[in-house]
């Protein structure tokens, strides 16, 4: 099957299931995908093609011998490389870790052998997945940023080396590459995904991501992955969300949209909000006002500080052996969070963590007379230049109240770049989220 890479992952299952493509053949197209690019995108830092087609091809015997398949069978993921796999390296990004080889799964990547997925290898990711950029360039224009910290996640799905890929979030690590890449992106709900053997940034923040190039490609594997794991403290014991089956149903009414302007609206590129603007007008046409526009409360303005706050204060905590032993080896924008962390006052990391509830409390009102908040994904495209990984600040908020997020490539730049639109649903409304956004689709395609 020609460009077999390029296909999604609901496409490929059904084309294994009719016999028109075997594993193989599918992990076989995407190492010439990676042979034929990987020098200009740099999207993986540990491949090993004789172990993927070897999982290939056992995944092909399971279907020839007629055993039970899961969902994922036979289909390649990529792994961002802080979370830990047996059978590969894990050195987050960082030549502190050169050479670390764990000896255990993350539960995430043995649910994912669970269902039957392909570990095609470990993605790039930032620097210890904070700010350094790694050594990934954007598919669209590798003059630009992928953005960070999933990186490789994103760039891997966008270049059609992978049809799936997981990274995390702890501002805007899986939102912001997925619209700088022009592909899919969803963080879930706070503890809806199990961290265990995830290297830790900050536990209240700290959120599993996937990647894909659909919205059903999304909820494909997020319903594999989205499973009680005891060991993740933040995890409780709930049913699981069956997001594709949701989203395949039709909402009870329309959807009611809040399009929402955040404090940092003012920073967005003019053709950003141009685009936004004339995406709001094509869904309130004919008098249908579908979508409002509003504006947060003023207590917002104080998120991206205490946001901070938490965020550094934890790297400060969680990074001290590195800083101690190895700060010669970090760069000196993690050197700079870590010391600015190991200065936040105990009562005002604290009080970050009330003001979670106080922000919760004022996004559940909005929740309680809309669907999902439309918001940007970024300030615009992915910047020139590879030096950063562009600015989280669209993501911030939805990070630090634990909502489910999804990006969406709706809009392009001038230039021909792509621009993710946020979609964002109350916490652990992440099916809901999912049939929402499918309805807003099909209502832009009619």
């Amino acid at each position: 099957m020609n460009n077999a890479n390029f296909l999604t992952a609901l496409e490929v299952r059904e084309a294994l299931q009719q016999g028109l493509l075997s594993s193989t053949q599918l992990v076989e197209a995407c190492f010439e995908r990676i042979d034929e690019i990987e020098q200009e995108i740099g999207a993986w830092t540990h491949l090993d093609k004789a172990l993927a087609l070897e999982q290939a091809r056992q995944a092909d015997e399971f279907r020839r011998r007629g055993l039970a398949l899961g969902p994922l069978h036979g289909i390649p993921v990529g792994i961002k490389d802080i979370i830990d796999t047996f059978d590969y390296p894990t050195e987050r990004g960082s030549v502190i870790y050169q050479g670390r080889t764990p000896s255990e799964d993350a539960t995430l990547v043995a649910l994912l052998r669970e269902a039957g997925a392909i570990i095609l290898g470990k993605t790039v990711t930032t620097e210890l997945a904070v700010m350094a950029p790694g050594k990934t360039r954007n598919p669209h224009n590798t003059a630009h940023t992928p953005g960070g910290s999933s990186s490789g996640s994103a760039a891997a799905v966008a270049a059609g080396m992978v049809p799936l890929s997981v990274g995390t979030q702890t501002n805007g690590s899986v939102i912001r590459p997925a619209s700088y890449c022009g592909v899919y992106g969803f963080k879930p709900s706070f503890g809806r995904i199990s961290r265990y053997r995830v290297l830790t940034q900050s536990e209240p923040l700290d959120t599993i991501g996937v990647f894909a190039r659909s919205l059903e490609d999304l909820a494909l594997i997020a319903d594999v992955l989205m499973r009680y794991d005891s060991r993740d403290s933040a995890m409780q014991p709930m049913a699981a969300p069956a997001i594709a089956s949701i989203m395949a149903q039709e909402p009870p009414l329309d959807p009611h949209f809040a399009f929402v302007r955040t404090p940092m609206w003012d920073q967005l590129e003019a053709s950003s909000k141009d685009g936004l603007r004339e995406l709001i007008d094509n869904v309130n046409q004919e008098n249908r006002k579908i979508i409002d526009v509003i504006d947060l409360a003023a207590l917002f303005k104080d998120i991206y500080q205490d946001h901070q706050n938490i965020m550094e204060a934890d790297l400060a905590r969680n990074f001290a052996r590195e800083y101690r032993d190895g700060k010669s080896q970090l760069s000196s924008v993690l050197c700079e969070m870590i010391e600015r962390g190991q200065g936040v006052l105990a009562t005002d990391y604290n009080a970050a963590l009330l003001r979670m509830r106080e922000y919760n409390q004022s996004l559940e009102e909005i929740f309680d007379e809309y669907d999902a908040i439309i918001t940007p994904s970024t300030f615009g495209p992915a910047p020139s230049g590879l030096e950063k990984t562009g600015s989280p600040l669209m993501n911030t908020i939805w990070t630090f109240c634990g909502n489910p997020a999804l990006s969406i490539p709706l809009l392009q730049s001038p230039e021909g770049l792509p621009v993710g639109v946020q979609m964002v649903a109350g916490k652990n409304d992440d099916a809901r989220l999912f049939r929402t956004a499918r309805w807003l689709l099909e209502y832009l395609n009619d």
